[in-house]
């Protein structure tokens, strides 16, 4: 707790802590000092929310109310820790942070068993905030228990994998899971320019240039924590730099795109997210894909991904992708295409750049076909030109009282019953009868598809009215 000196109260009532520690990182320093402070988690703290209850209790009853042990998901950079320092000293309990990656069983205890004489001989109540506790095995979690079912500390334990799979399912069902959501690069940049101003911060002291305040905020993606540390590289830089009269003088210095492309040793990409530059990669990405140019592929996948692109973002177009330019050719790259996306949205970044590569090298080496592409295509060209006509009698739905009497299914063949499986009867309506939406091609996969539909045309051909 040296990071905080003591509790106090703010406008409205609010509590707030107060901070010391100057020489603490820019990222530690600028860490919320109340919920309101909180950017981009505004759906866990709604009046009368199970977090701001454990934070901000009303009264004894509402704090009994309140949740006894929190898991904290979500990507790194938004907030977990913060979190769990507000629930610690805001509410004036006593705060114990334990690393999953350092602490063993005998430190869960030991911390535990302080916490019950400290509880009962004072009436002290900890937290006890556990970093990457899916990092814990099984039987470091199962020491937890309880602690948690007796409510002898309170629980906060941060994570940026799914819990589902990587808490074990009774800590799971004892606790309270809060998914925080990724920051949106205007949460980051909001919180960059309070960085700036603020007192706890910068103080005024540098002005960040609007192009050095676009590329830290790419660069950051979504990570605050990212955000304010480059920030800080960059302002020393700036500061270090700078004539000796005007920083003197309380003049800010200026922190240009250069500046904060050294302070990180990494060129910007010139890539507006919002701007042609982001429409230039992404249609030079997708139709690299289509060419079969795996290696140009690759190279844009790399440039947007190198400038903070959304990666649920790139795995979308894959998708599309999948489906518009290899279709039938290679259905598994639908396949992978999906579980990219899947994955992406558990993994995040920057692991998820990994599955997002094998993604790309299955597209843009498989065959190609946007036969199934062309056929929806021009099938709904038919039905918004009205040529639908009616659904044949004999395929129409028999299993309502009156529908036999309309001869609703009369004639219908049951197509198992059929050799192979096809029933030669007519499917279309009348006035489309011979019309041809689905051409195969003759790559990957599809040749075998033309080849065995040639044979089912064949045999539909053969309908004869039903009678």
């Amino acid at each position: 707790m040296d990071l905080f000196d003591a509790v106090t109260t703010g406008q409205h009532g609010t509590p707030v802590v107060e901070r010391a520690g100057s020489g603490a990182p820019l990222a530690v320093r600028m860490r919320p000092a109340s919920l309101d402070e909180v950017s981009g988690q505004s759906h866990l703290l709604q009046p009368g929310s199970p977090l701001r209850r454990l934070v901000e209790p009303a009264d004894e009853a509402a704090r009994r109310a309140a949740p006894g042990s929190v898991i904290l998901w979500g990507p790194p950079g938004t907030g977990k820790t913060t979190l769990a320092y507000l629930v610690a000293t805001v509410s004036g309990r006593r705060f114990v942070e334990l690393s999953a990656v350092t602490a063993g069983v005998k430190d869960v205890r030991q911390v535990v068993d302080d916490a019950r004489r400290r509880l009962a001989t004072s009436g002290e109540e900890t937290v006890l905030f556990i970093d990457e506790v899916h990092r814990f095995s099984k039987s470091q979690q199962d020491a937890l228990l309880p602690s948690v079912e007796n409510r002898w500390v309170t629980l906060v334990a941060a994570t940026t994998e799914n819990p589902s799979f990587s808490v074990n399912s009774p800590l799971l069902s004892r606790s309270l899971l809060l998914t925080l959501r990724p920051l949106t690069g205007e949460h980051v940049r909001e919180l960059v320019r309070r960085a700036v101003a603020d007192e706890r911060g910068l103080g005024g002291s540098v002005e960040l240039a609007p192009e050095a305040e676009d590329q830290l905020v790419r660069m950051a993606g979504g990570d605050a924590r990212k955000a304010l540390t480059v920030l800080e590289a960059a302002a020393g830089t700036a500061l270090s730099e700078a004539a000796p009269d005007a920083v003197a003088a309380g003049e800010p210095v200026v922190v240009g795109l250069e500046t904060v492309e050294r302070a990180v040793d990494v060129a910007a990409v010139r890539y507006d997210r919002d701007g042609d530059q982001h429409y230039d990669v992404v249609s030079a990405f997708i139709k690299s894909i289509r060419g079969s140019d795996v290696d140009a592929a690759l190279h844009y996948l790399a440039r947007m991904v190198a400038a903070g692109e959304d990666p649920r973002f790139i795995a979308r177009r894959l998708v599309i992708s999948a489906a518009e330019d290899i279709g039938m050719a290679d259905p598994s790259a639908l396949q992978t295409a999906v579980a990219a996306a899947q994955a992406v949205q558990l993994i995040g970044m920057p692991e998820g750049r990994i599955v997002l590569a094998e993604a790309v090298v299955h597209l843009a080496t498989a065959p190609k076909s946007n036969a199934a592409y062309a056929g929806i295509g021009a099938a709904l060209e038919d039905v918004r030109a009205g040529r639908i006509g009616v659904v044949p009698a004999h395929l129409r739905d028999a299993h309502y009282a009156g529908a036999e009497r309309l001869g609703h299914g009369k004639g219908y063949q049951y197509a198992h019953d059929a050799p192979h499986a096809i029933a030669p009867q007519q499917y279309l309506p009348d006035e489309l009868v011979g019309r041809r939406y689905y051409t195969p091609s003759d790559r990957g996969y599809e040749r075998q598809v033309a080849e065995r539909l040639e044979r089912v045309r064949e045999i539909l051909g053969r309908a004869r009215p039903p009678r």
